[in-house]
C-alpha cells in the first residue's frame, strides 16, 4: 500500500505589509537525509544536532531502523544513530516506505545494493510517478539485481544487493546528486575503486560526509564544469557528530519573500552557503537583490552565513543552464521573485524540472498565469516577464511542497490574495513554514 495522504487543506496568503526579524530555518534536507545513512552504515553513535525533522528525513530514520540502525530522537533537532556497520545490515522484514522523499528512497537503494540483502521499496502517489530507472542502471552494473518493478523502472520494486558490488567508473547521464550518491553509497561496500564522472558537478554532502565518516574520497576537476569523484571501497566508517546547517532551499522563502515585500528588512541565521549550492543566491543578486552575508563560520564541514535581505527593486536576468544543477529546487520560489522583477527573466535547461515531486515546470507556468503573470515555456527554458501580481488565482500543488510554499510566499506582495488547493505537503521539508513566516508578519488564512 502507499503512503496514505491526508485530506487536502487549501491556504490563502495576503499582502502582509513589510516582514521584520530573525529567523532560522530547518536543518539541510540533503545532509538530514545523509546523516541518518551514514550513521547507519557506521560503527558507534552518530549524534545528529539540528536534524530536520520533516516527513521525508523521518522516512528516511525509519528505514535505518529497519535495515539494522537504533535511532532515537532525545528533543526537537537533537538525535543518536547507533549503526549496524557496513556490510552488515539486516534484511528488512518489511516494506521501506518513503512516503515522498525522493531523496531518501534513491540513495537506500544504493545502500541496499551493496549489501547481500532483498528490499521492498515504496512511496506515496507521487514519489511513484518519479523515474527511478537512472539509480537502477548503475546500480545494476554494480551487481544489484531488480527482482520486481512497477512499469517503467518506478515504485514499489524489489532490490537484491550485491555481497561483493562491482568496483565502476560510471558517467552520470544528467547532473544528480541523487545518482551519483546511490553510486557512490554502493561502492562503500566493493572490494576496489568507485569512480564517479559528471559533466556538471553537481551537490557534493555525499563526498562531504564520506570524508567526515573516516572514507578515503577524492574529488578533482574534469572539463570546464564537471567533476571526477575517486572512492576507495570497504573503508572503515566511524560516528562522527553531525551539526546540520540551515536548509537553503527552505531559505529562499522567507528572503524572497522580503525582497518582494516593500519595507521589509530581515535576517535568516546559520543559512548553508556551499558554492554548490549557492546558484539562487548568485541569481538574486545579479537581479538586484540587497542580500548581505554575515558571520560567516563552519558547522558539520559546511560553510554557513547569516544571511540579511531587505525589498530590493529587482530586474530581470537570464539565467544559464549551467547554473541549474546548484539551484534545481529554487527555481519556484525564482519565478515568484523573477513575477515582481522589471522586465524578462529567462531561466535556461530545466527538463530536469519535469521529474521533480510533479511536472514542475508546468506547475510553476500554470500557477504564474492563475495570477496574472506573463510566462511561457519555451522547450526547456521559462520565461516570466515581470512588473507586478494581480493575484486572486487559485494554484494547484500536485502535492508538490516546493509548489505551495513559493505561491503563498507570492501572495505576501500580490495585489490580491493568492491560493494554493492544499497546504499538508509543506511538511515534508518545512513543518515549521507557517509559523517561522508568520512571526516576521505574514498573514494567512
Amino acid at each position: 500500500m502507499t503512503a496514505a495522504h491526508a485530506p487536502a487543506a487549501p491556504l490563502a496568503a495576503a499582502a502582509s505589509g513589510p516582514l521584520s526579524g530573525r529567523v532560522r530555518p530547518p536543518g539541510d534536507k540533503s545532509v538530514s537525509h545523509r546523516s541518518m545513512i551514514f550513521g547507519l552504515l557506521a560503527t558507534g553513535e552518530t549524534k545528529v544536532e539540528g536534524l530536520l525533522e520533516g516527513e521525508d528525513v523521518l522516512r528516511t530514520a525509519q528505514a535505518a531502523r529497519q535495515l539494522g540502525a537504533k535511532v532515537v530522537r532525545h528533543s526537537p533537532g537533537s538525535w543518536s544513530v547507533w549503526g549496524a556497520g557496513l556490510g552488515s545490515l539486516l534484511q528488512p522484514v518489511e516494506t521501506l516506505d518513503f512516503g515522498n522523499a525522493g531523496t531518501g528512497s534513491r540513495l537506500m537503494m544504493g545502500v541496499v545494493a551493496g549489501h547481500p540483502i532483498v528490499a521492498r521499496f515504496d512511496g506515496d502517489a507521487s514519489l511513484r510517478k518519479r523515474p527511478m530507472k537512472r539509480i537502477l542502471d548503475p546500480l545494476a552494473l554494480q551487481g544489484a539485481q531488480v527482482l520486481e518493478q512497477a512499469e517503467g523502472g518506478r515504485l514499489p520494486l524489489v532490490l537484491q544487493g550485491s555481497a561483493e558490488p562491482l568496483p565502476v567508473e560510471y558517467k552520470t547521464p544528467v547532473a544528480s546528486a541523487q545518482i551519483k550518491s546511490a553510486v557512490l553509497l554502493c561502492g562503500l561496500n566493493s572490494p576496489g575503486r568507485t569512480i564517479v564522472i559528471e559533466a556538471e558537478a553537481s551537490r557534493d554532502h555525499t563526498e562531504k560526509m564520506l570524508a567526515h565518516f573516516g572514507a578515503e574520497v577524492t574529488s578533482e576537476s574534469y572539463g570546464p564544469h564537471g567533476r571526477k569523484i575517486t572512492l576507495e571501497g570497504r573503508p572503515e566508517l566511524v560516528a562522527r557528530p553531525v551539526r546540520v546547517p540551515a536548509d537553503p532551499s527552505s531559505a529562499a522563502f522567507p528572503l524572497v519573500a522580503a525582497l518582494i515585500a516593500p519595507g521589509s528588512d530581515i535576517v535568516v541565521e546559520g543559512v548553508m552557503t556551499n558554492p554548490l549550492r549557492s546558484g539562487l543566491l548568485t541569481t538574486l543578486q545579479e537581479m538586484g537583490a540587497d542580500i548581505t552575508l554575515d558571520n560567516k563560520r563552519e558547522e558539520g564541514g559546511e560553510e554557513v552565513a547569516d544571511m540579511r535581505a531587505r525589498f530590493s527593486s529587482l530586474s530581470g536576468v537570464d539565467v544559464p543552464a549551467a547554473r541549474a544543477p546548484s539551484m534545481i529546487d529554487e527555481y519556484p520560489i525564482l519565478a515568484v521573485a523573477a513575477s515582481f522583477a522589471k522586465g524578462e527573466t529567462r531561466m535556461r535547461g530545466l527538463s530536469e524540472l519535469r521529474v521533480k515531486e510533479s511536472d514542475r515546470l508546468a506547475a510553476i507556468a500554470a500557477g504564474l498565469k492563475a495570477n496574472g503573470v506573463d510566462c511561457e515555456i519555451v522547450g526547456d527554458d521559462l520565461i516570466v516577464r515581470g512588473g507586478g501580481v494581480s493575484g486572486g488565482g487559485l494554484v494547484e500543488t500536485h502535492l508538490d511542497h516546493r509548489i505551495a510554499m513559493s505561491f503563498l510566499v507570492m501572495g505576501l506582495a500580490a495585489r490580491n490574495k493568492v491560493t494554493v488547493d492544499d497546504e499538508t505537503m509543506i511538511a515534508t521539508s518545512f513543518p515549521s513554514f507557517r509559523p517561522l513566516m508568520e512571526s516576521l508578519g505574514a498573514r494567512f488564512s
